[in-house]
């Protein structure tokens, strides 16, 4: 996890870029209500009881029960899962800011995703968490200058669960990938705390070959199913992006924008539409919602 503020060079300069800085969660809390709910599963459903006692009642943390289960989803041939899970546990023992960051996560889904009821059904079933913990574990590789392993673990999320996320991409705590499938994000792009993004979402380049070249995403902004945001844009904070709309031009701090180009139909009515997850477009010029899909 990265605590930090960083000044971008360039085109979307204006702040200082926040990475992980919500104040601490509880995760040991987290780990005991993961466990609770596990313990009473698998009374009821014994077709899952190797499944929880492997990933969830065997394990005494929940970095540990984070690398089983990544190493579950992750093996292949050209490495195990004998080999996966301790290097996967050795990487989220040695920085325990990487399991807050997951933590933080599991939360942001519990609060903002309709069909989660539970902190353990992310851990369990939800790829969209298990492909932001995937890059989680890929970023820190990088910034310890193993990019060959890096990107492996790219590689591997992207052949397992749909989900391409370049390591040295930035992103930031309470980040919901909802379905997740097709979610592109390139190597220079930056994504703040609490946001949320549907399936098929990119975040892409404009085929310059060095320098940033890749979105800023602020803290607060939802992206609708489909959105491609090009080039070193800016989505300022609370800002939403309409379901299949191309982003190429900076958008406004709570502002509401669609379309092919993406043009402003509005202002945010939430402060953050993230945490709202109201996918409706609401427009200054009919005074009325329209549908952005979901």
């Amino acid at each position: 996890m990265e605590s930090e503020q960083h000044t971008e060079e360039g085109r979307g300069s204006a702040k200082d870029v926040r990475i992980c800085q919500a104040r601490a969660i509880d995760v040991a809390a987290l780990w005991s209500q993961i466990r609770e709910r596990a313990e009473t599963i698998v009374e009821d459903e014994h077709g899952l009881r190797v499944l929880l006692d492997d990933v969830i009642l065997s394990q005494s943390s929940l970095g540990a029960a984070l690398a089983v289960r990544l190493a579950r989803k992750l093996a292949r041939e050209d490495m195990t899962r004998e080999e996966l899970t301790p290097l996967l546990r050795s990487i989220l023992e040695s920085d325990e800011e990487l399991v807050e960051s997951a933590a933080r996560d599991i939360c942001a889904i519990v609060e903002r995703d309709a069909a989660c009821d539970s902190p353990l059904q992310p851990l369990l079933f939800f790829k969209g968490f298990m492909a932001i913990s995937t890059y989680r574990v890929s970023h820190h590789l990088w910034g310890q200058g193993r990019k060959e392993l890096a990107l492996y673990f790219q590689s591997l999320a992207s052949e397992v669960f749909a989900v391409d996320i370049h390591p040295a991409a930035r992103i930031g705590c309470g980040i919901l990938l909802d379905h997740a499938t097709s979610f592109v994000v390139g190597e220079t792009a930056i994504i703040e705390d609490n946001v949320s993004i549907l399936h098929e979402v990119t975040l892409g380049g404009t085929g310059k070959t060095t320098g940033d070249r890749h979105p800023i995403v602020r803290s607060g902004v939802l992206l609708g199913a489909g959105a491609k945001v090009l080039g070193r844009v800016e989505l300022g904070e609370g800002a939403k992006v309409g379901a299949g709309s191309v982003v190429l031009a900076d958008v406004a701090p709570h502002t509401t924008v669609a379309g092919v180009p993406a043009q402003t139909v509005g202002v945010s009515r939430e402060e953050a539409p993230a945490l709202e997850m109201d996918q409706q477009l609401f427009c200054r010029s009919f005074g009325e919602a329209k549908g952005a899909g979901s």
